[in-house]
């Protein structure tokens, strides 16, 4: 049989598949999820994300040592206040768990590139992300709130701030306010495209943030629908963002796509708790390879146009990295 074109030519052996392949993956595109926690001598195991643990501020170095071990630079904090009350204000107290957080993480390991995630759902007593008029958030008194929380992050030390509320309007209040105080050079990674989603189960275990009534389906993106998530990014860009999140990443990697062809800047694809804790339980069944889905599904979300990936997997994904089983 004669045939001119044998695509099998470029698969024959590892180094020259390694050669021509088309999608890397490199560990300082990779960012790890953190919880921080009030409280001293803590390292709370997370019961729906096995491997995963809340952190005290005494000992969160645990965790930042052993990222800086594995290669994985960057860092996004989460935090679980003492207390809440109606209006989120420890999410904006000068003194606030990320706030000290942020600080001690640059006292540990200054070369760490530290994110804050900028809502309110863990500091409501009522779980939601921003301030409730009735049952309903008042989107526009959330906006200065959520300008105060990230303008604290970023006074504390942070190196970038990412909202995750979805309020209309929020990367243009925390951008007025972060320029207003001279922080023109802090970027902002806007959760763009968030979808009402099943798969944040486990987060909010680990966060203590589920909403006390309702869902919070009138503010986060409807999954049926896909044109809207490309609305959403392209305001964000126009308000100011500098790189475009789209969560979560699994299910949605066709948004990811879209929105990486749609736009000039950065993508990120945000690998949520419930991708972890499916693998994680899958692979203790022995249903599945833990290390080879891990890796799958990373490559999967820089195939289809993420250049950063924020997962609970960051640590053992730059292990394969280094190990030569996945880049």
């Amino acid at each position: 049989m004669e045939m001119t074109v044998r695509p099998r030519r470029l698969r024959g052996n590892d180094a020259l598949r390694r050669m021509v392949r088309e999608t890397r993956v490199d560990a300082a595109s990779l960012i790890f999820p953190m919880f921080v926690t009030e409280g001293s001598h803590k390292k709370e195991p997370i019961e729906a994300m096995p491997g995963q643990f809340r952190y005290s501020l005494d000992r969160m170095g645990e965790a930042l040592d052993a990222l800086a071990e594995a290669g994985v630079s960057s860092v996004m904090l989460f935090g679980i206040p003492a207390r809440k009350d109606p209006v989120g204000s420890q999410a904006y107290a000068p003194d606030g768990i990320v706030q000290r957080a942020v600080n001690r993480a640059k006292v540990l390991h200054p070369e760490m590139f530290v994110i804050t995630d900028v809502c309110m759902c863990e500091y409501t007593s009522h779980g939601h992300c921003g301030v409730l008029c009735g049952h309903d958030v008042d989107n526009d008194k959330t906006l200065e709130l959520l300008a105060k929380t990230a303008l604290s992050h970023v006074e504390a030390g942070a190196d970038m701030v990412a909202p995750s509320d979805m309020m209309d309007g929020r990367v243009r209040a925390i951008r007025q306010a972060l320029d207003a105080h001279s922080y023109t050079g802090r970027p902002i990674m806007s959760y763009a495209v968030k979808f009402a989603s099943s798969f944040y189960g486990p987060f909010r275990e680990a966060a203590g943030s589920a909403p006390s009534f309702g869902d919070r389906k009138s503010y986060q993106m409807d999954f049926h629908n896909r044109r809207e998530a490309l609305k959403e990014a392209l305001l964000d860009v126009e308000e100011g963002a500098d790189i475009i999140m789209v969560k979560p990443a699994m299910a949605y990697l066709d948004l990811v796509r879209e929105v990486h062809d749609a736009t000039t800047l950065p993508v990120a694809a945000y690998s949520v708790s419930g991708e972890y804790a499916m693998v994680k339980a899958a692979a203790a069944n022995g249903w599945i390879d833990e290390e080879k889905i891990m890796c799958e599904t990373a490559v999967a979300a820089f195939r289809a146009g993420a250049g950063i990936y924020l997962t609970y997997f960051a640590p053992e994904l730059a292990r394969c990295i280094r190990e030569g089983k996945i880049g």
